[in-house]
């Protein structure tokens, strides 16, 4: 079969009008997609766990069926997806990455995939993982390395690398994905994406076995630009009773109504590497500065910022609450040891520090994070925005399991590389990372773009005008 580039090369908002105005049939993008998958999958290996084909397109023939009697689903109606292999989907395998779960049936939905389900897509695979989401590199024993969408010897990023890979190589037209530590942000920035982090409470993210502590990870669409990435956030974001932290106001919202808007005199804080904290990769630096001349053709002023804080401090309350949080989560699977003998070193490396915390570390932990968010407060009180690298590193040799040292310094945990995602985090912001260009060896760079508290609106508003403003979104694969 042979894809149609006029199908999967059309934008989110472009195949959901084709589609209602029934110009398009949801078999004929099933197929569009199918045969783009077959193509450059064995390549990259961003979707894995394929549903039937022959069920799927029963199920496009039924959509199209309901939209032949006038019924549409919504937005979605029709669009092939493959939910990230880190939250549980109906009917199908969830691993999470790892060989405890491996053939795992799940018999629940996540609240995100529940809504695009009932949204009217077809979930015809999984976007591969790391295991357990632990890392900044999509790899696990299960399934595989997932390898970047412009060069395939190197990283995709993670842990939303499958789902990055497989819209920037258009095989889906939009992706789900989730971030803790960047694993929106990061993916986004190594396949020259979009990829919106949103803030705490604007997407149920579970539900799960703790639902008030839990305010790290959350759920955030994927996108080639940022009307499609609004309009997969339309569906997805909303309060759900069985998450407590959601709001209400969100509910039933097309965020890409009002995306236009006047940026004359918006104030840009640029943060930069935070000082010479972050060390980065030569060239990333530079990359992501030449990009605040978007902003600044936009009407925007652009000035350097450096937040009142002591960064070593906020890093290792990040690393105690990312422990507790991750060891809490996964205690069952230490205790038993046949499990345990499974379990990848960096996710040892969490249980290990996340059991010998102790209560008051914890505390000590939260009000660092509490005057994090103080200290970004008053910094939104003279900028609407603030801008920092999405990565401290262009995508690496996809057999290395995490860069060991960046910019000369040695990293001394498996996580540290990505240090410059820990201040949305940690809180709570919106933040997204867009398309920053390509460095000295033609490989991508992302910015991050951060709002104040539950600002997911004009985040994705300045974020649409950088867009338009910046050709680097425009730069594809040349795998396509």
């Amino acid at each position: 079969m042979t894809a149609s580039p006029a199908i999967v090369e059309s934008t989110a908002t472009e195949l959901s009008r084709a589609i209602h105005a029934r110009e398009l049939s949801c078999v004929e993008l099933l197929d569009a997609c199918y045969a783009q998958i077959d193509r450059l999958n064995p390549q990259v290996n961003a979707l894995v766990a394929f549903a039937d084909r022959d069920a799927m397109r029963q199920q496009a023939r039924g959509l199209d069926g309901l939209l032949a009697r006038g019924e549409s689903l919504g937005s979605m109606h029709g669009f092939p997806q493959a939910p990230k292999d880190i939250a549980p989907a109906a009917g199908m395998v969830t691993t999470r990455g790892s060989p405890i779960f491996a053939g795992q049936v799940t018999q629940t939905d996540a609240v995100a995939f529940e809504r695009m389900r009932a949204g009217g897509s077809l979930f015809i695979a999984r976007s591969n993982s790391p295991e357990f989401g632990l890392g900044g590199h999509t790899y696990n024993p299960v399934y595989g390395t997932t390898r970047n969408a412009f060069d395939p010897a190197l990283s995709a990023g993670g842990s939303s690398g499958g789902a990055a890979v497989a819209v920037a190589l258009s095989m889906l037209p939009v992706a789900d994905g989730s971030d803790m530590m960047g694993s929106l942000r990061t993916p986004a920035a190594f396949n020259n994406i979009y990829g919106l982090r949103t803030s705490v409470g604007c997407v149920p993210h579970g539900p799960g076995d703790e639902v008030f502590f839990q305010q790290f990870s959350v759920t955030g669409p994927m996108a080639r630009n940022i009307p499609d990435l609004a309009l997969l956030l339309s569906v997805q974001a909303g309060f759900d009773a069985r998450l407590p932290l959601t709001r209400r106001g969100e509910g039933r919202r097309d965020w890409g109504a009002a995306l236009e808007r006047d940026w004359h005199g918006a104030r840009i804080g640029w943060l930069g590497d935070l000082g010479g904290h972050l060390p980065m990769e030569p060239g990333v630096l530079e990359t992501c500065r030449a990009a605040l001349a978007h902003f600044s053709s936009m009407g925007c002023t652009v000035e350097e910022v450096l937040p009142r804080f002591d960064m070593e401090s906020l890093w290792r309350a990040w690393i105690d609450l990312r422990s507790f949080s991750i060891a809490g989560a996964n205690a069952a699977l230490y205790q038993n040891p046949a499990k345990r003998a499974l379990l990848k070193p960096e996710m040892l490396f969490e249980m290990e520090r996340g059991q010998a915390l102790s209560a008051m570390q914890l505390y000590g932990a939260a009000q660092v994070r509490s005057a994090w968010y103080e200290a970004l407060r008053r910094l939104f009180e003279s900028h609407d925005f603030l801008v920092l690298p999405a990565a401290q590193v262009f995508p690496f040799d996809a057999r290395q399991h995490w860069p060991d040292a960046v910019g000369g310094r040695a990293m001394d945990s498996y996580h540290r590389w990505m240090q410059a995602v820990v201040p949305a985090t940690m809180a709570g912001l919106p933040a997204l990372a867009a398309p920053a260009g390509f460095g000295p060896q033609g490989l991508p760079a992302g910015l991050q773009i951060m709002g104040p508290a539950q600002a997911d609106l004009a985040v994705l508003q300045i974020g649409h005008a950088y867009d338009q403003a910046s050709d680097h979104a425009r730069v594809r694969s040349p795998l396509l």
